[in-house]
């Protein structure tokens, strides 16, 4: 279930562990991008939690409206460190701040 309403949190910096992939609304690739990252996500090794994290980010500020505006959208998990990245895996860190957080169950 996912909950429309965003709830804004105050994030303490996070390192992330995953897979992304440039898209916009309009070309839409979030179903393989997942695809490609829950069968290895067991090979990430430091994990915080189980918890997957799905993040979009903008590199211009976000135009409402326009499909065709790309962005990355990763599919991660937060770890305690980058030590043992899988092979074809990212690491991004996630600056501490105020994010909106909204909550999905599968």
């Amino acid at each position: 279930m996912t909950s429309i309403e965003p709830r804004i949190e105050i994030l303490q910096q996070k390192k992330l562990v995953g897979k992304y992939k440039r898209m916009s609304f309009s070309n839409n690739t979030t179903f393989q991008l997942w695809q490609s990252f829950m069968p290895r996500r067991k090979e990430i090794s430091g994990k915080v939690s189980n918890e997957m994290i799905s993040m979009q980010i903008y590199h211009e500020p976000m135009r409402m409206g326009d499909f065709n505006q790309e962005f990355d959208k990763w599919a991660a998990i937060e770890v305690t460190d980058f030590e043992n990245v899988p092979h074809e895996m990212d690491t991004f860190t996630l600056q501490d701040g105020q994010y909106a957080v909204f909550h999905t169950k599968v």
